[in-house]
């Protein structure tokens, strides 16, 4: 099964430098199960560190599973938020951009 750090690691290979043009955003993953961490855009390019952020643009809250659910296309995010599955806090609207800074 993938892990939360296979998914990080296939993360740092699709990021879409493009879709993040002029954005300047932090995406704390809180993962229910496992080790937190967040990812920082700036301006088109972005770094990964483990832990907790101390200011993020979003916070999303779910599992593992879920996580490694999304991020391989198994799973849909919306469907996953609408099932409770998925929790977000602060911007929601920024976590839909996701999809388009690391497509698959």
């Amino acid at each position: 099964m993938t892990s939360v750090s296979d998914i990080i690691e296939k993360m740092k290979g699709a990021f879409n430098a493009d879709a993040a043009a002029g954005m300047e955003n932090v995406f704390q993953f809180s993962i229910e199960d496992g080790d937190d961490f967040f990812l920082e855009i700036n301006d088109g390019d972005f770094k990964i560190d483990n832990g907790s952020h101390d200011d993020p643009s979003v916070t999303l809250i779910m599992n593992s599973e879920t996580l490694v659910g999304i991020m391989t296309g198994e799973t849909d995010g919306m469907q996953a938020f609408m099932a409770g599955q998925l929790r977000a806090e602060g911007d929601m609207m920024l976590a839909t951009k996701l999809g388009e800074l690391f497509p698959q």
